[in-house]
């Protein structure tokens, strides 16, 4: 950017130069200035834009325009600067000044016409080109300048048509040299934006858009439609910045307040959506996503991240049957959505269905394969599901996994008496009751301690040797660790509660 300001700066150095002789015009005693103070202001003008300090010398030029309205070269040279500082709409009622005050003033009708070329203003263009041609035939860039208008007009003509007849490919291949040559033309990017909407591209259309709010003045009708763009593809920042900006050039303006309504509204619920998450406040946020389904049912992209969004928040409650069916819904609605099948799996790991979880996370892997979550996940929900083919101390008491410690103590109970060895008469019937004695007593010992339960809940068994790192070395005959066996007194069964 800085070496094409360099190069614009270059050329309007030299086409200074071919003019750097003032006529003699008296400029004594006009509006109060003398002569020597707008000479000084035009020298000071000419070294600041040298040396590139074009706000500077842009002031400059202001003060000897005001002392001197009548001089053509003043205005020319203002004009140059703001064709240096990128301003090019400015610069054109000071070259259409200087050609009224000298209308053979030729260099000024060239960039004239460059700038209206350039703002795909045919008609306007070639009559300049034209008439510096008529007073110099031979000069070679406005001809080459008529003939690019010529083409232009072809082509503006040709994207119209292809517009009109539905033929919105072509209609974009077209533009793309139309806006080549004329690139300051708001009304070809307009058009090609309408193209890509058409077409089901709404990001280009923005790209298109966007450049077109500084090239028309007052251009509210590009703000609300980018607003409404951004909106349409979930972007609600960006969808509010714009209409904010429509609403400073009017802020009556109807259609822009109505939009702006919307927006904030929909915008302040997401908002505090997303801060009632990272607060862990979920049954509050799950709150706050049905209501930004009801502030826009018409939208599908808020849609499903509300559904997606809460879904996770009914995992976080360890909720797994509703998890479950919200999250369904939101797989239903974008099934390429990593985080709800991850969110799923988790739901399906506390429901203890792993191998479900296991089909999630590899379908999830397949969308995000960079996400280390994710692989995590997959790999605990393997180990889980190994677990669960041997055994699942959730399973034996019969408690979810979000099961709190008094929970498993009652359901324990429970099951202890019922399965107590001393309740059973035959040999094989006391065999299979101490067997499941046994488990049950392993999961009340697993679950209701904390760093056992952890390592379970990760996909360690605590009690299985083959899962130990080092073997068995603490194992006692019935794989208990730490000599813990709830049948220490041989055959005579002698069953305690203690009251943990």
């Amino acid at each position: 950017m800085e070496a094409g300001r360099r190069s614009s700066l270059s050329g309007v150095l030299v086409s200074l130069s071919l003019f750097g002789v003032l006529l003699d015009i008296q400029l004594d005693g006009v509006l109060g200035a003398t002569a020597v103070d707008i000479e000084q202001h035009l020298e000071m003008g000419r070294k600041l834009l040298a040396a590139g300090q074009l706000a500077e010398a842009l002031s400059h030029y202001h003060s000897a325009v005001e002392g001197d309205p009548k001089n053509y070269l003043t205005y020319y040279k203002r004009a140059a600067v703001f064709l240096a500082m990128g301003k090019s709409k400015s610069a054109l009622p000071d070259l259409t000044k200087a050609i009224l005050l000298k209308p053979d003033f030729l260099a000024a009708r060239l960039q004239r016409g460059n700038i209206l070329l350039k703002q795909g203003s045919c008609l306007e263009a070639r009559e300049d080109f034209e008439a510096v041609l008529e007073r110099s035939p031979d000069q070679q860039e406005a001809r080459e300048q008529l003939l690019r208008t010529n083409e232009l007009e072809e082509l503006q003509e040709e994207a119209h048509a292809a517009h009109h007849g539905g033929d919105y490919g072509s209609s974009i291949s077209v533009l793309e040299r139309v806006i080549e040559i004329s690139p300051w033309d708001p009304e070809s990017r307009e058009l090609r934006a309408d193209c890509y909407i058409r077409l089901g591209d709404p990001q280009k259309a923005i790209q298109d858009l966007t450049p077109t709010t500084r090239l028309r003045n007052d251009n509210r009708a590009a703000f609300l439609q980018l607003s409404t763009l951004h909106y349409s593809l979930g972007q609600h920042a960006e969808s509010l910045g714009h209409i904010r900006d429509c609403l400073k050039l009017d802020q009556d303006d109807k259609e822009c307040f109505r939009h702006y309504k919307q927006v904030k509204k929909l915008s302040k619920q997401l908002d505090s959506a997303v801060e009632l998450i990272q607060a862990e406040r979920f049954e509050e946020a799950i709150e706050k996503y049905e209501s930004v389904m009801k502030t826009e049912p018409n939208v599908a992209f808020y849609t499903n991240l509300a559904k997606a969004q809460i879904c996770f928040c009914l995992v976080k409650l360890r909720d797994p049957q509703e998890a479950i069916h919200m999250c369904s819904e939101a797989h239903q609605r974008d099934p390429r959505n990593a985080n709800v099948l991850r969110d799923r799996a988790e739901a399906f790991i506390l429901n203890q269905e792993y191998e479900k979880a296991v089909e999630d996370y590899q379908e999830a892997r397949e969308f995000d394969t960079d996400s280390s979550e994710i692989q995590e996940g997959l790999e605990r929900a393997k180990k889980l599901l190994k677990l669960s083919r041997k055994r699942d101390y959730y399973r034996i008491l019969g408690v979810g996994r979000s099961a709190g410690k008094q929970e498993i103590i009652k359901a324990y109970r429970k099951l202890a008496q019922q399965w107590h060895p001393d309740n059973f008469q035959s040999e094989t019937e006391k065999k299979e009751a101490e067997k499941r004695f046994i488990d049950i007593a392993s999961a009340k010992e697993v679950l209701i301690d904390p760093e056992m339960r952890q390592k379970f809940d990760s996909g360690e068994d605590p009690l299985d040797p083959e899962s130990q790192q080092g073997g068995g070395g603490g194992q006692g005959s019935h794989g208990w660790p730490f000599h813990f066996n709830p049948f220490e007194s041989g055959g005579n069964y002698h069953f305690k509660f203690q009251h943990n």
